[in-house]
Parts: C-alpha cells; sequence; structure tokens
C-alpha cells in the first residue's frame, strides 16, 4: 500500500468522467500539477463495457485514476430512471475500479456522493453514518449504486492491499453543469428558470417544493482541490466527506440565484413537487483536520455558474 504523501508529479493521471462538471473541474485542476492526464470520451470507450475498459486500461496503464464517471440527475431524474441509474453506475465502478486493480494503479479515488446518506440520519451528516437507515426513496438506485462501488474500493484495499480512498461531496454547482429543464439538480435548474423569466418578463417563478429543506453547495473548482489534496495527502479505509461545513434553505437559495441573475419578479413555491430530503448538510471536521477547507463563497460562487451558464447555456 502507497504511504502518503503521495507526490503526483510524473504521474499518469486518468480522469474518468472528464466531460462531466466534476471531471472537467478536476482537468482543470490537475493542470498545475505537472502531470499526464488521461481521458477518454465515450466513443473511445464506453464504461460500461467490461471488455473495453479492461482493454484501455491495459494499453495506458493509468497510475492513477480519478472515478468521477457516473450519470447523474436531479430528484425527477433519479426517481424516473431508476433502473438507468442503478446499472450504468454499478458496472460503471466495477469496470473501473477492477481495472485500475488489475492493471496495477498505484492510487485511486472513488468519488460518492452525499445522498448515500440515511434520509434522516442525524445532522450535520457524519461518515459513520452510512449504512445506519433507510436512504431518500427518490435516489435510493442511484445511492444505492455509489455505496456499492465505495464497498468495492474498500474491499480491494482490505484484501489487496490497494490504495484506494473514498470521498463524499456535497451539493455541486459550476462550469460544466447540466441545464436540463427535468433533468438538472437545483442549481443549475434555478439558475437557468431565472434567467429564462428574466429574458421573457415573467411575473413569477415557481421552485419546486416548500422551499424549506436545507442543503449545503460547493463550487465543483473547490471540491476539485479537495480531491487533490487528499489524493497526495490521504490514505485509508475511511471515507472523508467534501463539503463547506454551512448550508442554507432553499428558499433563501433561490433569492440569491434571483438577485445573481437580476430577475426581480416574485418567487412561488410549487407543493406539489416533492423536497426531498429535509437536510443534508456534511460534517467536513475529518477533512479540516486534514488542512483543506472551501474558499469560494456561495455569492462569488453563484456569480461564476451564471457566467458559465451564458457561454454554455444550450
Amino acid at each position: 500500500m502507497a504511504s502518503v504523501p503521495f507526490d503526483l508529479t510524473g504521474k499518469t493521471v486518468y480522469v474518468a468522467g472528464h466531460r462531466g462538471m466534476v471531471g472537467g473541474a478536476l482537468v482543470r485542476r490537475l493542470a498545475s500539477e505537472g502531470v499526464t492526464i488521461l481521458t477518454a470520451a465515450r466513443g473511445e470507450v464506453d464504461l460500461r463495457d467490461q471488455a473495453a475498459v479492461n482493454a484501455w486500461f491495459a494499453k495506458t496503464k493509468p497510475q492513477v485514476v480519478f472515478h468521477a464517471a457516473a450519470k447523474v440527475g436531479g430528484i425527477v431524474a433519479n426517481n424516473t430512471l431508476r433502473a438507468e441509474f442503478i446499472y450504468e453506475n454499478l458496472v460503471i465502478a466495477t469496470n473501473v475500479i477492477q481495472a485500475a486493480h488489475h492493471n496495477g494503479a498505484q492510487k485511486l479515488m472513488f468519488l460518492g456522493s452525499s445522498c448515500v446518506y440515511p434520509k434522516m440520519a442525524a445532522q450535520p451528516l457524519r461518515e459513520d453514518s452510512l449504512l445506519t437507515g433507510p436512504l431518500e426513496i427518490t435516489n435510493e438506485p442511484y445511492a444505492i449504486a455509489k455505496i456499492a462501488g465505495m464497498k468495492m474500493a474498500e474491499a480491494y484495499r482490505a484484501q489487496y492491499g490497494s490504495d484506494f480512498i473514498n470521498v463524499m461531496p456535497t451539493n455541486l454547482y459550476g462550469p460544466g453543469d447540466n441545464y436540463h429543464p427535468d433533468y438538472s439538480h437545483v442549481v443549475a435548474a434555478l439558475i437557468r428558470r431565472f434567467h429564462e423569466a428574466k429574458e421573457t418578463h415573467a411575473p413569477s417563478v415557481a421552485v419546486w417544493g416548500t422551499g424549506t429543506p436545507r442543503r449545503e453547495f460547493l463550487y465543483v473548482d473547490d471540491m476539485a482541490d479537495a480531491c487533490v489534496h487528499l489524493m497526495k495527502t490521504y490514505s485509508s479505509d475511511r471515507l472523508v466527506n467534501i463539503g463547506t461545513g454551512e448550508d442554507i434553505t432553499i428558499a433563501e437559495f433561490a433569492r440569491v440565484v434571483a438577485e445573481t441573475v437580476g430577475y426581480k419578479g416574485k418567487i412561488e413555491y410549487d407543493t406539489s413537487k416533492p423536497d426531498g430530503t429535509p437536510r443534508k448538510l456534511l460534517d467536513v471536521g475529518r477533512l479540516s483536520k486534514l488542512g483543506w477547507r472551501a474558499t469560494t463563497s456561495l455569492k462569488d460562487g453563484i456569480k461564476l455558474a451564471y457566467q458559465a451558464f451564458l457561454k454554455e447555456r444550450p
């Protein structure tokens, strides 16, 4: 098992899922680390195809793997595409972790999701609350697939001594987000909704749910910085939460987005739509002790995210 600190300099680093918001941020962050970055589009290797993944790993032999590839979406996507979410995320995790092990990767980081914690777990969410209660039903298939990936990384570490680690990012936003009107996460959905309402002079914007759930939001480039920091300084079978340690109600958050976008109309709440988990705040005590804290404020991050939306919008 590799010891820490782990020097990335000169290493060949594979970012799985580089076209997604998380993977894109990792690629940007790794550009200053003196590494050779490997990426592969789906046309080059479909991560759902075990034979293709094994062949690609055998050919490229990455020394370091950031596993950020996943099928992701908001409440509607998770609840509607349940079979796709569990199948695709299970096979992607299985294929990448096994191929990394089989081809001698020195270190792997598996990125989970805060939705893996029990719906009613004590707040803030500690790493040891994993598997202590029922999951939020709307995203249960995705969460189970992510839990399986984390447990697989743990198992390879236990049986083979593989230096595979697990991290748990909170809700992310920023460049490269998905702005689909039905399948996006709350940040991208609200940025798009308020922007379109401003353009059409709509008198009001509907926000799903009651507005009372509390959420923590982390700018994606901060998350990438935390991941690189942990890759270089952390080696353990204990997972690490990545977040800000602060949360905000959806109603308060909607006002921040509206103000950033410049929308002056009324914000209404569609209580026929689900709220999801009442609160999701991560305990980041472990991460803080490891020497990392987020640096991008929510207001600054939303400004950056809106600028990105104006360049990337569909």
